[in-house]
């Protein structure tokens, strides 16, 4: 941290202590007002997530300068660099991913010059940069707040003349946000985003001053910034009044080439809306509300290379009319394998976490995903036996904070699918837990896998390149042909009975194989049905689940 400024004292340049300084303050002032920016979050969707977004981001931004200044004596180029690539990896939601943008776009002008002029003129480009980046601006949210505030300090200053002027010129733009957008008036709050950007430039003002800045309390003309919130008309969530809005959220980092980028973001605006698309040089943040969650991943793929990939299903609440920040009553948490899965389990409304070849999600990330599903009650399916502890950890923490968590000890994917299959929120909690963990209770699970090289394994030594099948996580069999193993998996498993054999297949696995593997099962075992699912990139070649 910086060196705390004496009483009339202002710095000069934003060197990079004090990059550093914005960055814990800009998270300390979102981690105190993330409950009240919540509580006013009605565009576009009322989920009442927005300050939990935002506080994310910011986060994320910290850790990243945090992680230069361990490893070095970093400049102020490279700190506020690393500020807006944490920010662009740490994005999450709406709001967060503009934050992401503003912050890249600031750190392209900052990193030539560190006086007041820069600083107006990095405020200006972040406002730019982050109008671009959104596909269809609408005034009266964050991007009015952001534009106000580089408006405000036109022409440069000192450093603290210029913070200051922006900041005071963006409160005033959030008092007027009401007015320019029907849902916030009806609702009779100002801009969520809108809030948490005056939030993120007071933390500013601090650091080059050395004085906070008010808190703000409540606007002239009787509209409340924070507080006693006056109840949401029913379904507030649509871009227009009358409209539902989409079901899911869809967020993923993608790698690609800026052309790439251009159809996708013409394809993304064709799938739904709030579609905000930030980054460059190869690594973008993509956000967007969809009814096909599927389709907007599949055009990620289309386009580069997705991961990080999250979906959140919200469309029960808004047409529930659910109140601005109120939590659902039950939410599923799911980890999976591949782009494919992720889309299926989000259908079927649960929250999904990607689970990545050589690496798992960390805790931080199912904590994270149980908050993002903002239920009071959540069942957590790690879907993989060596998670266990990392899931039991996460579900220790988000019950600190008052959120009721059951995991069922799923070890496989196939498990989490039959258990959500059965899920029904409408029942008791406890009632709902037993029947989702007796349907992976009785699910038999298997993998194909590819062996990467000459092992000993219960089964004998593999060779590198040799098809194995894992039963219950055991090398079962060892094979040379895919297809002709996974006949000998299912043999084995079915020869204990069945009912149901469920079939994951990958993207890379030879298009014949599951229609192979159903007419196996039809000839050899006529009292057993057949689901096939398509995994998608990023998962085992073939999963097997025997019901």
């Amino acid at each position: 941290m910086s060196r705390a400024l004496q009483p009339d004292e202002e710095l000069v340049e934003l060197d990079a202590e004090a990059v550093r300084t914005w960055c814990a303050r800009t998270l300390d002032a979102l981690g105190r007002e993330r409950e009240e920016i919540d509580a006013i979050n009605v565009y576009p969707v009322a989920d009442g997530d927005t300050g939990t977004n935002l506080y994310l981001t910011a986060e994320a931004a910290h850790e990243a300068v945090e992680a230069v200044f361990a490893a070095s004596a970093p400049d102020t180029a490279e700190t506020v660099r690393a500020m807006a690539h944490g920010a662009l990896l740490g994005a999450r939601g709406n709001s967060g991913t503009i934050l992401a943008q503003l912050l890249r776009g600031m750190a392209a002008v900052l990193a030539e010059g560190r006086d007041g002029d820069h600083l107006a003129r990095a405020l200006a480009e972040a406002a730019a940069a982050a109008r671009q980046a959104v596909a269809h601006p609408v005034e009266g949210t964050v991007l009015t707040v952001a534009t106000a505030a580089a408006d405000g300090c036109a022409g440069g200053g000192t450093l603290a003349d210029v913070a200051a002027r922006a900041h005071a010129a963006a409160r005033t733009a959030l008092a007027a946000t009401p007015g320019q957008l029907d849902v916030l008036g009806r609702a009779g709050v100002v801009d969520a985003g809108g809030r948490g950007l005056v939030a993120v430039l007071g933390a500013l003002v601090e650091t080059v001053s050395g004085r906070a800045p008010d808190h703000i309390g409540t606007a002239t003309g009787g509209v409340r910034l924070l507080g006693d919130v006056r109840p949401v008309p029913a379904a507030p969530a649509g871009p227009c009044e009358g409209e539902a809005g989409p079901a899911y959220e869809v967020i993923y980092l993608l790698e690609a080439e800026d052309a790439a980028v251009d159809l996708l973001r013409a394809r993304l605006d064709a799938l739904g809306d709030s579609l905000v698309v930030v980054g460059g040089d190869g690594l973008w943040n993509v956000h967007v509300h969809v009814d096909d969650a599927g389709a907007a991943v599949e055009a990620g793929v289309e386009a580069g290379r997705p991961h990080r990939i999250r979906i959140t299903h919200f469309a029960a609440d808004a047409a529930a009319g659910t109140a601005r920040g109120e939590r659902a009553q039950r939410a599923v948490v799911a980890v999976v394998p591949g782009e494919g899965l992720a889309g299926l389990c989000a259908e079927a409304g649960a929250t999904t976490v990607r689970s990545r070849p050589g690496e798992p999600p960390a805790g931080d990330e199912l904590v994270e995903a149980i908050r993002r599903a903002h239920a009071r009650e959540v069942v957590l399916l790690p879907n993989d036996t060596d998670l266990r502890q990392t899931a039991a950890a996460a579900a220790e923490r988000a019950r600190a904070e008052g959120i009721r968590v059951a995991l069922i000890p799923t070890r496989a994917a196939v498990q989490g699918i039959a258990a959500l299959a059965v899920h029904e929120p409408d029942r008791r909690f406890d009632e709902d837990v037993v029947a989702m963990t007796a349907a992976a209770g009785a699910t038999r699970y298997a993998e194909l896998a590819v062996a990467e090289h000459q092992s000993f394994t219960s089964a004998g030594v593999c060779q590198a390149g040799d098809i194995l099948g894992l039963i219950e996580g055991d090398v079962a069999v060892i094979g040379k042909d895919l297809t002709e193993t996974a006949r000998t998996v299912l043999d084995r498993m079915l020869s204990a009975g069945g009912e149901l054999v469920t079939l994951v297949v990958a993207d890379d696995t030879p298009p014949g194989l599951a229609p192979d593997l159903e007419r196996h099962v039809r000839r050899g075992y006529l009292a057993v049905d057949t689901t096939t699912y398509h995994a998608g990139a990023g998962a085992p070649p073939l999963l097997i689940g025997v019901e």
